[in-house]
């Protein structure tokens, strides 16, 4: 059974950089990871996911976070720059047992396991 913890959420302004983590129990070493969110009154939405030397992003956050993972720790990161009022959510870790043939799975349903959420609050 694979439990996720994040941490790293908090209320911060906008522009500057924040680190989530995911510290993971279990083995997550074959599973692909990501990253979801859920602003107030919105569907929890896909941010970004890993798999080996793939990843992904959505539009939103493109060339602004940065997922990694230390396989050592067994924790999977979100580095966010230049944070703007409008990634304020919830922000949950995720991990699937579905291997990536040509992508990273983006739906929330291809997840199998997640973690309780943090909060990050941006304020301009």
């Amino acid at each position: 059974q694979v439990q996720l913890v994040e941490s790293g959420g908090g209320l911060v302004q906008a522009g500057v950089s924040v680190r989530l983590s995911c510290a993971a129990s279990g083995n997550t070493l074959r599973m692909a990871m990501g990253w979801f969110r859920q602003a107030p009154g919105q569907e929890r939405e896909f941010v970004s996911g890993i798999f080996g030397s793939i990843t992904k992003y959505s539009d939103a956050v493109k060339g602004r976070f940065a997922i990694s993972r230390d396989f050592a720790k067994n924790t999977l990161y979100l580095q966010m720059s230049n944070l703007k009022p409008e990634d304020t959510a919830i922000y949950y870790c995720a991990a699937t047992k579905l291997i990536p043939i040509t992508d990273i799975a983006t739906a929330e349903g291809q997840y199998d396991y997640w973690g309780q959420g943090t909060q990050v609050t941006v304020s301009s």
